[in-house]
Protein backbone atom coordinates (compact mmCIF):
# COMPACT_ATOMS: atom_id res chain seq x y z
CA UNK A 1 0.00 0.00 0.00
CA UNK A 2 1.21 3.50 -0.81
CA UNK A 3 -0.03 7.09 -0.74
CA UNK A 4 0.58 9.90 -3.21
CA UNK A 5 0.37 13.52 -2.08
CA UNK A 6 1.54 14.97 -5.39
CA UNK A 7 -1.73 16.82 -6.06
CA UNK A 8 -2.31 18.09 -2.53
CA UNK A 9 -4.58 15.29 -1.28
CA UNK A 10 -3.75 11.78 -0.05
CA UNK A 11 -4.44 9.26 -2.80
CA UNK A 12 -4.12 5.62 -1.75
CA UNK A 13 -3.01 3.04 -4.28
CA UNK A 14 -1.63 -0.48 -4.52
CA UNK A 15 1.05 -1.91 -6.81
CA UNK A 16 1.34 -5.52 -7.96
CA UNK A 17 3.73 -7.13 -10.41
CA UNK A 18 6.51 -5.78 -12.57
CA UNK A 19 6.86 -4.69 -16.19
CA UNK A 20 5.10 -1.99 -18.25
CA UNK A 21 2.66 0.07 -16.18
CA UNK A 22 -1.11 -0.50 -16.13
CA UNK A 23 -3.19 2.02 -14.14
CA UNK A 24 -6.66 0.96 -12.93
CA UNK A 25 -9.38 3.47 -11.93
CA UNK A 26 -12.50 2.15 -10.19
CA UNK A 27 -16.21 2.99 -10.46
CA UNK A 28 -18.48 4.67 -7.90
CA UNK A 29 -19.30 3.47 -5.20
CA UNK A 30 -16.53 0.85 -5.22
CA UNK A 31 -12.82 1.34 -4.47
CA UNK A 32 -9.58 -0.02 -5.97
CA UNK A 33 -10.59 -3.58 -5.00
CA UNK A 34 -13.10 -3.53 -7.86
CA UNK A 35 -10.09 -4.67 -9.89
CA UNK A 36 -9.02 -7.51 -7.57
CA UNK A 37 -9.21 -10.11 -10.36
CA UNK A 38 -7.34 -7.90 -12.84
CA UNK A 39 -4.69 -7.02 -10.25
CA UNK A 40 -4.01 -10.74 -9.88
CA UNK A 41 -4.19 -11.62 -13.58
CA UNK A 42 -2.41 -8.71 -15.22
CA UNK A 43 0.39 -8.52 -12.65
CA UNK A 44 1.74 -11.55 -14.53
CA UNK A 45 2.76 -9.16 -17.31
CA UNK A 46 2.38 -5.61 -15.98
CA UNK A 47 3.18 -3.40 -13.03
CA UNK A 48 -0.46 -2.90 -12.02
CA UNK A 49 -1.28 0.30 -10.11
CA UNK A 50 -4.83 0.41 -8.74
CA UNK A 51 -5.99 3.74 -7.33
CA UNK A 52 -8.54 4.77 -4.69
CA UNK A 53 -10.14 7.94 -6.06
CA UNK A 54 -10.47 10.90 -3.71
CA UNK A 55 -13.64 10.34 -1.70
CA UNK A 56 -13.29 6.54 -1.71
CA UNK A 57 -11.36 3.77 0.00
CA UNK A 58 -8.43 5.06 2.02
CA UNK A 59 -7.99 8.26 0.00
CA UNK A 60 -8.83 11.73 1.36
CA UNK A 61 -12.53 12.54 1.70
CA UNK A 62 -12.66 15.97 0.05
CA UNK A 63 -15.98 17.78 0.59
CA UNK A 64 -15.11 21.17 -0.96
CA UNK A 65 -15.85 21.73 -4.65
CA UNK A 66 -13.21 20.81 -7.25
CA UNK A 67 -13.02 20.10 -10.96
CA UNK A 68 -13.05 16.73 -12.70
CA UNK A 69 -9.60 17.61 -14.04
CA UNK A 70 -8.34 17.65 -10.43
CA UNK A 71 -9.20 13.96 -10.20
CA UNK A 72 -7.25 13.32 -13.40
CA UNK A 73 -4.27 15.13 -11.87
CA UNK A 74 -4.55 12.85 -8.82
CA UNK A 75 -3.92 9.89 -11.11
CA UNK A 76 -1.05 11.66 -12.87
CA UNK A 77 0.43 12.38 -9.42
CA UNK A 78 0.40 8.67 -8.59
CA UNK A 79 2.16 7.95 -11.88
CA UNK A 80 4.75 10.64 -11.18
CA UNK A 81 5.40 9.31 -7.67
CA UNK A 82 5.87 5.82 -9.10
CA UNK A 83 8.18 7.07 -11.85
CA UNK A 84 5.77 5.99 -14.58
CA UNK A 85 6.24 7.89 -17.83
CA UNK A 86 3.79 5.83 -19.89
CA UNK A 87 1.01 3.38 -19.06
CA UNK A 88 -2.05 1.53 -20.23
CA UNK A 89 -4.96 3.11 -18.35
CA UNK A 90 -8.20 1.23 -17.68
CA UNK A 91 -11.23 2.66 -15.91
CA UNK A 92 -14.84 1.77 -15.12
CA UNK A 93 -17.72 4.28 -15.01
CA UNK A 94 -16.25 7.48 -13.48
CA UNK A 95 -12.90 5.77 -13.99
CA UNK A 96 -13.84 5.26 -17.62
CA UNK A 97 -14.37 8.97 -18.20
CA UNK A 98 -11.21 9.78 -16.24
CA UNK A 99 -9.23 7.35 -18.40
CA UNK A 100 -10.65 9.00 -21.51
CA UNK A 101 -9.81 12.47 -20.21
CA UNK A 102 -6.27 11.43 -19.28
CA UNK A 103 -5.68 10.12 -22.80
CA UNK A 104 -6.88 13.44 -24.19
CA UNK A 105 -4.93 15.66 -21.79
CA UNK A 106 -1.66 13.68 -21.88
CA UNK A 107 -1.72 11.40 -24.96
CA UNK A 108 2.05 10.89 -24.83
CA UNK A 109 1.71 9.25 -21.40
CA UNK A 110 -0.83 6.58 -22.35
CA UNK A 111 -0.09 3.73 -24.73
CA UNK A 112 -3.76 2.66 -24.66
CA UNK A 113 -7.06 3.64 -23.03
CA UNK A 114 -9.59 0.99 -21.96
CA UNK A 115 -13.03 2.19 -20.91
CA UNK A 116 -15.66 0.12 -19.14
CA UNK A 117 -18.90 2.02 -19.59
CA UNK A 118 -17.67 4.67 -21.97
CA UNK A 119 -19.49 7.89 -21.11
CA UNK A 120 -17.65 10.95 -22.41
CA UNK A 121 -19.91 13.96 -21.78
CA UNK A 122 -21.63 15.77 -18.87
CA UNK A 123 -24.14 13.76 -16.80
CA UNK A 124 -26.99 14.58 -14.42
CA UNK A 125 -26.45 13.02 -10.98
CA UNK A 126 -28.78 15.26 -8.96
CA UNK A 127 -30.88 12.34 -7.72
CA UNK A 128 -27.80 10.30 -6.78
CA UNK A 129 -26.31 13.25 -4.89
CA UNK A 130 -29.60 13.79 -3.07
CA UNK A 131 -29.74 10.11 -2.18
CA UNK A 132 -26.29 10.06 -0.60
CA UNK A 133 -26.98 13.23 1.37
CA UNK A 134 -30.48 12.35 2.58
CA UNK A 135 -30.84 8.56 2.78
CA UNK A 136 -29.35 6.26 5.46
CA UNK A 137 -25.85 5.73 4.14
CA UNK A 138 -25.21 1.98 4.40
CA UNK A 139 -28.50 0.75 2.88
CA UNK A 140 -28.25 3.37 0.13
CA UNK A 141 -24.67 2.46 -0.77
CA UNK A 142 -25.54 -1.25 -0.73
CA UNK A 143 -28.35 -0.60 -3.21
CA UNK A 144 -25.92 1.42 -5.34
CA UNK A 145 -23.44 -1.48 -5.31
CA UNK A 146 -26.19 -3.79 -6.55
CA UNK A 147 -27.12 -1.29 -9.27
CA UNK A 148 -23.54 -1.47 -10.53
CA UNK A 149 -23.98 -5.13 -11.53
CA UNK A 150 -26.50 -7.07 -13.57
CA UNK A 151 -29.83 -7.82 -11.92
CA UNK A 152 -29.54 -10.74 -9.52
CA UNK A 153 -25.73 -10.75 -9.25
CA UNK A 154 -25.93 -9.40 -5.70
CA UNK A 155 -28.01 -12.45 -4.72
CA UNK A 156 -25.43 -14.98 -5.91
CA UNK A 157 -22.85 -16.31 -3.42
CA UNK A 158 -20.08 -14.45 -5.30
CA UNK A 159 -22.08 -11.23 -5.55
CA UNK A 160 -22.97 -11.26 -1.84
CA UNK A 161 -19.36 -11.91 -0.90
CA UNK A 162 -18.04 -9.03 -3.02
CA UNK A 163 -20.76 -6.57 -2.02
CA UNK A 164 -20.23 -7.50 1.65
CA UNK A 165 -16.52 -6.73 1.22
CA UNK A 166 -17.27 -3.25 -0.09
CA UNK A 167 -20.07 -2.63 2.43
CA UNK A 168 -17.73 -3.42 5.33
CA UNK A 169 -15.82 -0.29 4.28
CA UNK A 170 -18.82 2.02 4.78
CA UNK A 171 -17.22 3.62 7.89
CA UNK A 172 -14.35 4.86 5.70
CA UNK A 173 -16.70 7.08 3.70
CA UNK A 174 -18.36 10.50 4.00
CA UNK A 175 -21.61 11.14 2.10
CA UNK A 176 -20.61 14.77 1.51
CA UNK A 177 -17.34 13.65 -0.09
CA UNK A 178 -19.17 11.23 -2.39
CA UNK A 179 -21.55 14.04 -3.35
CA UNK A 180 -18.52 16.20 -4.23
CA UNK A 181 -17.22 13.44 -6.52
CA UNK A 182 -20.59 13.27 -8.29
CA UNK A 183 -20.65 17.04 -8.76
CA UNK A 184 -17.21 16.96 -10.39
CA UNK A 185 -18.22 14.00 -12.55
CA UNK A 186 -21.43 15.72 -13.62
CA UNK A 187 -19.47 18.49 -15.33
CA UNK A 188 -16.67 16.28 -16.66
CA UNK A 189 -16.45 16.44 -20.44
CA UNK A 190 -13.90 14.60 -22.58
CA UNK A 191 -15.77 15.08 -25.87
CA UNK A 192 -13.57 17.93 -27.18
CA UNK A 193 -10.68 15.46 -27.45
CA UNK A 194 -12.44 12.64 -29.26
CA UNK A 195 -12.25 13.59 -32.95
CA UNK A 196 -8.45 13.78 -32.80
CA UNK A 197 -7.96 11.15 -30.09
CA UNK A 198 -4.49 9.59 -30.17
CA UNK A 199 -4.22 6.52 -27.87
CA UNK A 200 -5.66 3.20 -29.11
CA UNK A 201 -9.02 2.84 -27.39
CA UNK A 202 -11.15 -0.12 -26.31
CA UNK A 203 -14.64 0.39 -24.90
CA UNK A 204 -16.31 -2.53 -23.11
CA UNK A 205 -19.94 -2.67 -22.06
CA UNK A 206 -21.71 -5.48 -20.31
CA UNK A 207 -24.73 -6.72 -22.23
CA UNK A 208 -27.01 -5.26 -19.55
CA UNK A 209 -24.93 -2.15 -18.80
CA UNK A 210 -27.16 0.92 -18.49
CA UNK A 211 -24.24 2.95 -19.88
CA UNK A 212 -24.10 0.88 -23.08
CA UNK A 213 -25.71 3.54 -25.34
CA UNK A 214 -23.14 6.13 -24.18
CA UNK A 215 -20.33 3.64 -24.70
CA UNK A 216 -21.48 2.96 -28.25
CA UNK A 217 -21.74 6.72 -28.89
CA UNK A 218 -18.22 7.35 -27.57
CA UNK A 219 -16.83 4.50 -29.69
CA UNK A 220 -18.35 6.05 -32.81
CA UNK A 221 -16.73 9.38 -31.92
CA UNK A 222 -13.14 8.09 -31.67
CA UNK A 223 -11.40 7.15 -34.93
CA UNK A 224 -10.38 3.49 -34.82
CA UNK A 225 -11.91 2.77 -31.40
CA UNK A 226 -12.91 -0.83 -30.70
CA UNK A 227 -16.21 -1.58 -28.97
CA UNK A 228 -16.97 -4.95 -27.39
CA UNK A 229 -19.96 -6.38 -25.50
CA UNK A 230 -19.48 -8.82 -22.62
CA UNK A 231 -22.48 -11.17 -22.74
CA UNK A 232 -24.58 -11.65 -19.63
CA UNK A 233 -22.86 -8.92 -17.60
CA UNK A 234 -23.77 -5.52 -16.20
CA UNK A 235 -21.89 -2.26 -15.69
CA UNK A 236 -19.03 -3.42 -13.42
CA UNK A 237 -18.56 -6.48 -15.61
CA UNK A 238 -14.94 -7.18 -14.57
CA UNK A 239 -16.12 -8.81 -11.32
CA UNK A 240 -19.06 -10.65 -12.90
CA UNK A 241 -17.08 -12.43 -15.64
CA UNK A 242 -13.36 -11.85 -14.97
CA UNK A 243 -12.08 -14.38 -17.49
CA UNK A 244 -14.32 -13.09 -20.27
CA UNK A 245 -13.43 -9.50 -19.47
CA UNK A 246 -9.70 -10.19 -19.32
CA UNK A 247 -9.83 -12.01 -22.65
CA UNK A 248 -11.26 -8.90 -24.36
CA UNK A 249 -8.51 -6.75 -22.85
CA UNK A 250 -5.72 -9.19 -23.74
CA UNK A 251 -6.92 -9.49 -27.35
CA UNK A 252 -6.93 -5.70 -27.69
CA UNK A 253 -3.51 -5.25 -26.13
CA UNK A 254 -2.03 -8.07 -28.20
CA UNK A 255 -3.41 -6.56 -31.41
CA UNK A 256 -1.63 -3.28 -30.55
CA UNK A 257 1.65 -4.94 -29.60
CA UNK A 258 1.20 -4.08 -25.93
CA UNK A 259 1.13 -7.55 -24.34
CA UNK A 260 4.50 -8.42 -22.79
CA UNK A 261 5.67 -12.00 -22.54
CA UNK A 262 4.75 -13.71 -19.27
CA UNK A 263 7.40 -13.33 -16.59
Amino acid sequence: MATSRANGVDIHYEVAGDGPAMVLIHAIPFDHSLWLYQQARFSTWFRVISVDLRGFGRSTKVTAAYAFEDMARDVLGVMDDEGVDRAVVMGCSIGSKLALLLGGLEPHRFSAVIQVGGNSGPQDFARRIDGYLREPFSPYRRAHLRFGNREGFGDTPLGRYLHDMFSERDPWHDPAAIAAVFRALSAGDARPYLAAYKPPTLIINGEFDNARPRGEETARSIPGARHRILAGAGHACMIEDPSGFDALVIDFLRDHGLMPKAR
